[in-house]
């Protein structure tokens, strides 16, 4: 079957993927859901060493679709000969080995770059590429711990306190979809490829934004906030008659109609006329607020602070999350016919176009299923794959 391509913006590159776990599948899927040939370069022996989860599992489900799959054994000459003249003709390779893995190998960026200038070599790291931790082995929770997300993530007091996603995994993975189609952009004007870098620690940094700039603008070390915005108060979680909402009430405007709602001169405090004193006395604010929203349901309050336009929401678990029909409305549950699940739906993409669209156009691929094709393409005929199956080579 030949290569069906899930939208028209990327359908033109071929990317060989040589990522596995999480950040570099992330990234790749963001290439593959927008029309990239991607292929998906495995170990003959991964599906024993269980990299990445049970191919049936509804995580490795998410990650691989719209990718094909071939079998290549890199630790063989014939399998580097064969990795040497996929790279030759492609326009991406993405991979998430430690620094040191691809040169041994001999398919580090170098070494790819003299048979395939235009060639854009992509690599995600735990550290970085070089410097004094280049080489120590990197997983999402360390970063969130030596990034900082964990210091201001928790209640005060308690310890700190890793998120409830892979995110500096998942953003790693986004981070360096975006740097290579900034390089591919760049190749249009210059002709040539070049080597895009990020790494989990670099992506975690980032993502500090406004309690990174705390720091190195005003020294100001951020700590635990709890449910309460660190600067913006009142935002935070608070308890209903039914359950618990969110609000978010930012600026002088929208506290002065927030305020308004409660017809209580408790608020008109001078404790409260202004953002730092609300800052500083946050515990009493908030407490004063849940007096009052402790007396109507989170479907009322949600109404009538919306409707007043102070942000207000539920506070939902992941099935209610894929119950709303808003949520249906964009999309972000997509269907996908799995070889090994049957019909079955996905996370659809976060991105609107008005005349592109991404997809979910094939199921993950098993182990190998497109190792004769791809081969194929490159010149190996039925008798040569044969051959190469034998000699453990795919």
């Amino acid at each position: 079957m030949p290569f069906e391509p899930a939208s028209d913006v990327l359908s033109q590159y071929t990317v060989l993927d040589l990522t596995r776990v999480r950040s570099g599948p992330t990234c790749v899927r963001q290439l593959a859901d927008w029309g990239a040939n991607v292929i998906k370069i495995e170990d003959p022996e991964s599906d024993k060493i269980g990299l990445g989860g049970a191919r049936s599992g509804s995580d490795f489900q998410n990650l691989h679709r719209n990718k094909r799959s071939m079998t290549l054994n890199l630790k063989t000459k014939e399998g580097i000969a064969i990795f040497m003249a996929l790279a030759k003709k492609a326009d991406v390779i993405v991979e998430n080995y430690r620094p040191d893995v691809k040169r041994r190998l001999g398919i580090d960026y170098d070494a790819i770059s003299k048979i395939n200038p235009r060639i854009v070599y992509a690599s995600i790291s735990g550290f970085g590429q070089d410097g004094p931790l280049a080489n120590r082995p990197g997983f999402d929770q360390i970063a969130q711990g030596m990034g900082g997300l964990m210091s201001i993530t928790g209640e005060p007091g308690k310890g700190p306190m890793r998120v409830g996603i892979p995110i500096a995994d998942l953003t790693a993975g986004i981070f360096c979809s975006q740097g290579i189609l900034l390089a591919l952009m760049e190749r249009e004007r210059s002709g040539k490829g070049q080597w895009v870098q990020t790494s989990l620690l670099q992506a975690q940094v980032f993502m500090l934004d406004f309690q990174a700039s705390r720091w190195l603008m005003d020294q100001e070390i951020p700590p635990q906030a709890g449910n309460d915005h660190p600067t913006s108060i009142p935002t935070g979680v608070f308890k209903t008659s039914d359950g618990y909402i969110n609000i978010a009430v930012a600026g002088q405007k929208m506290w002065e109609k927030f305020k308004s709602l409660f017809n209580d001169p408790a608020f008109d405090s001078p404790d409260y006329a202004e953002a730092k004193g609300r800052s500083k006395n946050r515990k009493a604010l908030n407490a004063l607020i849940e007096n009052h929203t402790s007396k109507k349901t989170a479907a009322e309050w949600i109404a009538i602070f919306n409707e007043a336009g102070a942000p207000a929401g539920e506070i939902n678990d992941i099935k209610q999350v894929f119950d709303l029909e808003q949520v249906r409305h964009l999309g972000l549950a997509q269907p996908m016919n799995s070889q090994e699940r049957g019909a079955t739906e996905v996370v659809g993409q976060p991105i609107l176009m008005s005349r592109s669209k991404a997809s979910v156009r094939r199921p993950p691929p098993t182990l190998g299923q497109h190792t004769g094709e791809i081969l194929a393409d490159i010149g190996y005929g039925p008798e040569d794959v044969k051959k190469l199956a034998k000699d453990g080579v795919i």
